[in-house]
């Protein structure tokens, strides 16, 4: 790092974070949140560094640096420098004097410099730094993550990468200026490998966790999940088995919102390391063991895997013990066509809250590859069929092994005495009420005495044909929207996607006609209103807060028949005056129209 006081990476190019999972790696560049930026390793005579975005490899403020990188690289051979497809760098090193020519990777070279967007000479690469070459490789993974799954194992730049203890992962890295590491203050730098090995001998000893490993919790956390992610080899199998034997003897950390667990904890660390195991006792669908789970009478469901909108979950009416393990055969059709099965139905990640109240993630999503998949998780779930956009595989049945019914109630299909006498007293503790047009998903609790769903789920019809209307689209939905109750949510007290989530309070609004009916319910509109704004027609951010609840009062008024004025205290009419009156005090100035303000011009529309 001679001559390097800081790193730039402030501009317009994002960055992705680095994983140093390697024993001989170590990091170059670091946030302020410990996120890799850029990374080194030893492998076998040779090295390597990696960038998290190919611009910075010919940026004016890293030139020192990258300069700097490849002479460490040479090794003091003086030799020629490949560049393949990166922008301005081969410029910049032939400005320098240095002997550098355009090429893929050819015999000669002793640096080669390229981008992690291909693999196609990942074995030519692997051989090359083993035998003492250099690499300079750079190139981010969030966009390519936007459209492909398994970005640690089939990402391009990783399949290269993994061999030698680095991944390049989707999560960003802010943009900023950060002071270049102290190469004698190792000790105090956060390194993966390093810190999960001593939080190993921390956690087996029982003694108490001490600066800087318990200041590194959070971090920690995070990297323990992508670590336990990476495909198995002899650099990560001894690390990943010795986390998977802690957790087994390990209980499981008690967390509910009467005892929430702190983010950067040890009991959080525990949490999401047992997730992570859980999930990978089931990586071989096709090991010996299985019988006794195939002996026991299998539920054959019908699941719709024709999709002519976005992703779509396609609910099972089953639901899987915390822990317990699951097996799901399909025909050799849906094989490879982009299903997934799902467990769980609480998909926020809550990672970056401050405590938790649940786990931060409590789902797992497996891609059905072929006929048979197993499936487990730590703190169970509802099962789904994950089914891709565009998919026309027709209706195909599933039979599942080891799952038990879970109270549902599907419009149109289930019967209101086997509803009364027998589903809605199933154990599992989720329940789903199903409409061609929405899904709820509440506490069996909530539902336990719920008398007529068919009322219930003809009143969410009425309500989602009119949000429709409004939206000009058809009555049908390509999907039905979800409504998911949670104790714990990313954002505020509800948040609009798919799946819609709300706090479990929210159970009874929900599901409660007599409630509904009486005093409305704002919330759940506003946010169905959320997912059917388009971007073509608002004017953010002015307009976010607004337009959608234009649904909200149409829904209140033609459905529920509550005026606006009594659907929300902010459109009592004196309210509303007044805030018209101060906005043109005030100058009328745009910086001031928005949410109410916003909507009251549309509403005299």
């Amino acid at each position: 790092m001679q001559g390097v006081n800081d790193l730039d990476i402030s501009g317009g190019s994002v960055p992705s974070e680095l994983l140093l999972h390697g024993p001989l790696t170590f990091p170059i560049g670091l946030s302020n949140n410990n996120q890799c930026f850029f990374g080194a390793a030893y492998y076998g005579r040779g090295r390597v560094v990696v960038g998290t975005h190919e611009g910075y490899l010919s940026k004016p403020e890293l030139k020192t640096f990258i300069l700097n990188a490849i002479s460490w690289l040479d090794m003091c051979r003086n030799g020629k420098i490949g560049v393949k497809k990166l922008g301005n760098l081969l410029q910049v090193l032939q400005n320098e004097g240095l002997s550098c020519v355009a090429s893929d990777l050819i015999p000669g070279l002793s640096v080669y410099c390229c981008t992690s967007y291909s693999d196609a000479e990942a074995e030519k690469i692997h051989r090359f730094v083993a035998e003492g070459g250099g690499l300079l490789i750079a190139g981010h993974a969030w966009h390519w993550s936007y459209s492909n799954p398994n970005v640690l194992s089939q990402y391009p730049g990783n399949k290269i990468l993994n061999k030698f203890g680095i991944s390049i992962l989707a999560q960003t890295v802010g943009q900023g200026v950060y002071k270049a590491l102290d190469p004698k203050a190792v000790d105090g730098t956060y390194h993966f490998p390093r810190a999960a090995c001593e939080m190993l001998r921390d956690l087996n000893s029982g003694v108490e966790l001490k600066p800087p490993l318990s200041s590194w919790l959070n971090k920690l956390r995070q990297d323990v999940s992508s670590y336990m992610k990476l495909p198995a080899s002899p650099l990560t199998s001894s690390l990943q088995h010795e986390l998977a034997h802690l957790v087994q003897g390990c209980p499981l950390p008690t967390v509910s919102k009467q005892c929430p667990v702190k983010n950067s904890s040890k009991e959080a660390f525990i949490m999401c390391l047992a997730q992570e195991v859980s999930c990978l006792k089931c990586l071989n669908d096709h090991e010996e063991g299985d019988t006794d789970l195939l002996d026991q009478d299998p539920v054959t469901v019908q699941i719709d895997a024709t999709n002519p909108g976005a992703v779509a979950w396609r609910s099972t009416g089953l639901f899987l013990p915390p822990g317990k393990t699951a097996i799901l055969m399909f025909p050799a059709s849906a094989a490879g066509q982009g299903l997934q099965v799902q467990v769980g139905c609480h998909s926020d990640n809550l990672s970056g809250a401050k405590e938790f109240c649940r786990a931060p993630v409590v789902i797992h999503q497996k891609d059905v590859s072929g006929e048979k998949v197993k499936m487990s998780c730590i703190w169970g779930g509802l099962l789904y069929i994950i089914v891709k956009a565009k998919s026309q595989l027709g209706v195909i049945p599933v039979t599942v092994y080891g799952a038990e019914q879970a109270p549902t109630f599907i419009k149109g299909q289930t019967s209101l005495s086997s509803w009364q006498q027998t589903i809605r007293n199933y154990p599992a503790p989720w329940a789903e009420l199903i409409t061609e047009s929405i899904v709820l998903t509440v506490p069996s609790d909530a539902i336990r005495s719920l008398e007529d769903p068919e009322t219930l789920m003809s009143l969410w019809d009425e309500i989602m044909a009119a949000i429709a209307d409004l939206a000009a689209i058809p009555k049908k939905f390509p999907r039905p929207e979800r409504i998911v109750t949670d104790v714990q949510i990313s954002a505020g007290w509800m948040h609009a996607g798919y799946p819609i989530m709300c706090h479990l309070q929210s159970a009874t609004e929900i599901t409660n006609v007599e409630h509904i009916k009486k005093k409305g319910f704002w919330g759940p509109i506003h946010e169905l209103g959320h997912n059917e704004q388009r971007g073509n027609w608002e004017f953010p951010p002015h307009t976010t807060e607004a337009t959608c609840n234009l649904w909200s009062v149409y829904v209140h008024e033609t459905v529920l028949h509550i005026p606006r004025n009594q659907a929300h205290p902010a459109l009592k009419p004196k309210d509303r005056e007044n805030r018209i009156q101060q906005y043109l005090k005030d100058g009328a100035k745009l910086a001031h129209w928005n949410v109410w303000t916003a909507l009251e011009t549309y509403l005299q529309v």
